[in-house]
């Protein structure tokens, strides 16, 4: 590998240097960003070419400040250090909206002659002016202090929503004999107590193989129960009170509704699209989802000639046992090829191979022994370094997800970015597999992506509701023959047969419009909390799910305590299908071969390395040479 001017960030080796770690490097930053604030004021002869120069200096501060803070508040093993960096989350949060409150900087922009800027100068001042509007600058002086009050509200809401999901680990035990259908290795990592009784936990790696192999229901039941009451009931003031102030937030700023505050910055626009935009997704799975309603329904009467209603605790293993029986794919037979090691080599390889990267393995200290470090070099030169912490423990962000840990800026900084996830260290179900595929496709995003002179457009900082889009589409190479033969292999040396595949995927269309439904459910949740504002969550939320989704949710359930999307994505939980409905029309560019040379080649160049430099919309059409349509989504409902 080269030389390269740009070194990655040299994070601590021990608990003291964390301790350290976390306090001085955001707060360095934001004394930093003061500093900007200051001069940005005190020099009214600064041309505006210099003053967004400067902005921009102030946001690469804050993304450097932010970023660690919230990986570390999510995913140090020491809760002293994640307490600290949630603590200086929140002080950054509070300084980006003391900064958009600021009169004297407002008047920095606000009526400067943009006369000779450059076209994406323009557009940051664009974006800049925007912030200041939507930070609530131009209200009078009592509106603007409780905008103030409420912004900073809403963050201590949101890391305290978090942190109750994060800890609120639970578990149930079983009779040892209630485990008839689990896998052997499951088994065996689950001993029975003396009292003959096994321990079973809400973590991904119990929940979802229970849901998908106990044949008794009841298991699937109370574990499906107990892990859609995590965090309740400690979530439901802290989620009621956070929906009162969003709400409050968006009148004082003059818009509808939360939904509408959000969807401005976004590709959809506005609230009322949301709303049409769900209808629409529900119209079109509505006929496949009664059909394969029906079927489920009859295989779990099968089983069980009293049931009324196929629930959510029931919907895994019903698919499951039906993919088996008359589609001949049993998913305890596709496991056998996932044995993780290998699945983390396959998605390495092929990522690299369709990126032209390699992954480089470093020693690097880390904050758990768990993580694995990679230089990403192409050619060699190093592009960035990710991180990868895979596997569950106690006090860790439960779910998986995409963080960043350096903002990447063109000749001054390497992006670096963090894989959190929960996987097994054993063998993977293959839902598992198409995650890990999906989690990548952020982290490259934001390392392709983050060669910016701007901070504010750097890595995956696109508008939200097109970020999945890419990942969606990685999503595809774990359904490709020839890419899972590479690495698919079980512990006999044999590759996972094409015709496996080709019998998983013809599968994989069934239930398809059963879970879009379900998806929607989820969506309709997001959005419809910030606009109706119910006083009883749990009985509107089950409502919520009822009307979307023939699948029926559990009795008493509080999963919405649970839903930790409602911080970050707040009332635009839409954006999952919106952004898949982009990526299916994405994917059809690559036809036959998603190896295809050129077609990668661009694809890298005009949806991934711009980042966020241009908007979305523009770079989609770039890539596909039109506009996108529905078309490829309703093919793919459909089963084609």
């Amino acid at each position: 590998m080269s030389d390269s001017p740009l070194a990655p960030l040299s994070l601590p080796r021990d608990l003291d240097g964390w301790r350290a770690f976390v306090q001085t490097r955001p707060t360095e930053r934001l004394e930093r960003v003061a500093a900007i604030d200051a001069r940005l004021v005190a020099e009214p002869d600064l041309t505006l070419g210099e003053r967004l120069a400067l902005w921009n200096e102030a946001d690469i501060a804050l993304a450097e400040a932010a970023a660690p803070s919230h990986l570390l508040s999510e995913s140090h093993p020491d809760a002293a250090v994640r307490a600290a960096a949630e603590k200086q989350a929140q002080a950054v949060d509070a300084a980006q909206s003391r900064r958009l409150l600021d009169r004297d900087l407002w008047r920095v922009f606000a009526d400067a002659d943009p006369a000779g800027l450059a076209a994406d100068e323009l557009r940051f001042l664009a974006h800049v002016r925007r912030d200041f509007r939507r930070g609530g600058v131009d209200l009078d002086d009592a509106d603007r202090d409780r905008v103030r009050e409420l912004t900073d509200r809403d963050t201590e809401l949101s890391l305290t929503f978090s942190r109750n999901i994060r800890e609120g680990r639970r578990s149930i035990r079983v009779p040892a004999s209630a485990l008839d259908g689990l896998p052997a290795d499951f088994l065996a990592e689950h001993p029975a107590d003396e009292e003959g009784m096994v321990t079973l936990t809400t973590e991904y790696t119990d929940l979802m193989p229970v849901r998908e192999y106990a044949r008794d229901r009841s298991v699937r039941h109370a574990l499906m129960s107990t892990y859609n009451d995590l965090a309740w009931p400690d979530n439901e003031p802290v989620l009621a009170e956070l929906l009162a102030v969003r709400a409050e937030r968006a009148a004082l700023l003059g818009y509808g509704d939360w939904a509408d505050y959000e969807t401005e910055t976004r590709m959809i626009g506005s609230s009322a699209a949301v709303a049409s935009f769900l209808a629409r997704i529900a119209d079109a799975a509505a006929p496949a989802a009664a059909a394969e309603y029906a079927r489920v329904l009859e295989r779990l009467r099968r089983d069980d000639p009293a049931v009324e209603a196929v629930t959510i605790a029931d919907f895994w293993y019903v698919l499951g046992a039906l993919k088996r029986e008359e589609y001949d794919v049993d998913a305890q037979l596709v496991r056998s090829y996932f044995r993780f090691d290998r699945v983390l080599d396959g998605v390495l390889a092929t990522t690299g191979r369709l990126l032209d990267v390699d992954y480089v393995p470093v020693e690097a200290p880390s904050w758990h022994d768990d993580v694995r470090t990679y230089d990403v070099v192409r050619a060699g030169e190093r592009l960035g370094r990710i991180h990868l912490d895979l596997h569950p423990r106690d006090g860790k962000y439960s779910h998986a997800a995409c963080f960043g840990l350096v903002p990447g800026i063109a000749g001054r900084s390497l992006p670096e970015s963090v894989l959190l996830c929960n996987f097994s260290r054993g063998l993977l179900e293959h839902d598992e597999v198409v995650t890990f595929f999906h989690e990548f496709g952020h982290l490259v995003h934001d390392i392709l992506g983050g060669h910016q002179r701007w901070g504010r457009w750097t890595g995956v900082a696109t508008e939200w509701d097109f970020v999945e889009a890419p990942s969606q589409l990685l999503e595809e190479w774990a359904w490709d023959a020839g890419a899972l033969a590479s690495f698919a292999v079980n512990d006999a040396g044999e590759p996972i047969p094409a015709d496996l595949v080709a019998r998983m995927r013809t599968a994989d269309a069934f239930g398809r419009a059963l879970e879009v439904t379900r998806q929607l459910g989820h969506a309709t949740t997001s959005y419809r909390l910030h606009v109706d504002r119910p006083t009883d969550l749990a009985t509107v939320v089950d409502g919520y799910y009822r009307a979307a989704s023939p699948i029926t949710p559990l009795e008493g359930a509080h999963s919405y305590a649970g839903f930790g999307h409602l911080t970050g994505y707040g009332a635009c939980y839409y954006t999952y299908q919106w952004s898949l409905v982009i990526a299916r029309d994405l994917l059809s560019a690559f036809g036959d071969d998603l190896f295809d040379v050129d077609t990668a080649a661009r694809y890298r160049r005009e949806i991934l390395e711009p980042g966020g430099t241009r908007d979305a919309r523009d770079l989609v059409e770039t890539f596909l040479g039109r506009p996108t349509t529905f078309d490829a989504y309703r093919d793919w409902l459909a089963g084609a």
